[in-house]
């Protein structure tokens, strides 16, 4: 039972960061913009977060550089697909390798500029970063476990919650998903389709930073390690269709993806080979995308405008 409970609580923890980025895919897909350069983003939230903490080893800084960094990717795409009407597919995917060779690139001049070439955060932020439990001196079974977690944890699901609130409950989410569905129409009935997939756009950018960050400061020890992102943008995209586009179905999608990215933690390491475990979480990945190009569903389909750029003269 405590192996059970350990492996949730590590699932839980690995997943954040696919949270984080997933929330901020869902938002610029929802507005009618795919957007593959989810890796990119996060690279650069990551070094953004990581940097300002470093300097300042204030918490509240480094998040919000980490959205700020994340938003600036999000610009170049939203500048680039919105105003210039350039091919959604390949603005995504450059902006990834831009991202992470920003990312990379930075960071292999602060590792240079550090004494000892190990950047590693100041002790007042990991302390502020440390898992607590959010229940007190409170013993409960089980649930005090899975409830002694850092205060990033939290702030995903916070935003997955507040974001699923926005888009299926709010006057100006039902604008953005109109837009997301049928810009002309939305156009026609008063919409600024611009305005609403920029909003969305570098809001979603500024997200999946945060992502970027939750590696930085947390998962690499408080230490920087260029490539930490390491491919979990790409999971990420695939975890917005594994939740049908609603970052609600989101939060448990991100804990079974992230089970599956400490699985080998909690395996013998005899029964397969330890590379197995780390390609598990890709070959899900693949999984559920050959799955879900074989599901014809309205109800859970991307939405009708997404990827397909508006040019208002031709409504």
């Amino acid at each position: 039972m405590n192996m059970f409970v350990n492996f949730i609580f590590a699932a839980f923890k690995a997943g954040t960061p696919l949270l984080f980025g997933t929330t901020g895919e869902i938002l610029t897909e929802k507005a009618g913009n795919l957007n593959l350069g989810v890796e990119g983003m996060m690279y650069m939230g990551a070094f953004g977060g990581f940097y300002v903490g470093l300097k300042t080893g204030n918490l509240l800084l480094a998040l919000l550089a980490a959205f700020a960094f994340g938003m600036g990717g999000a610009l170049i795409y939203a500048f680039l697909t919105v105003t210039l009407k350039a091919n959604q597919n390949v603005t995504g995917l450059t902006l990834t390798i831009f991202g992470t060779g920003f990312a990379n690139f930075f960071g292999e001049m602060m590792i240079r500029n550090t004494p000892g070439g190990q950047p590693k955060l100041p002790a007042g932020l990991l302390n502020l970063l440390a898992e607590r439990p959010l229940l007190g001196d409170l013993q409960i079974p089980v649930l005090s476990k899975l409830l002694s977690t850092n205060p990033l944890v939290y702030l995903a699901i916070i935003l997955a919650i507040v974001c699923s609130f926005y888009i299926s409950r709010t006057r100006t989410g039902l604008k953005m998903r109109s837009v997301g569905e049928n810009p002309g129409a939305a156009d026609a009935a008063g919409v600024n389709v611009s305005l609403m997939k920029y909003a969305n756009i570098l809001a979603g950018g500024g997200i999946c930073g945060l992502g970027g960050a939750y590696i930085a400061l947390i998962n690499g020890g408080g230490v920087w390690n260029n490539g930490a992102v390491n491919g979990q943008g790409w999971i990420a995209v695939a975890l917005v269709i594994f939740a049908s586009w609603s970052p609600a179905k989101a939060i448990l999608g991100s804990i079974v993806f992230g089970g599956f990215s400490v699985l080998d933690m909690y395996i013998p390491q005899d029964l397969l080979p330890g590379a197995f475990y780390k390609m598990l979480p890709f070959l899900v990945t693949a999984v559920v995308l050959i799955i879900s190009s074989m599901r014809k569903s309205k109800k859970h389909a991307q939405p009708a405008g997404c990827g397909i750029n508006y040019f208002r003269e031709e409504r």
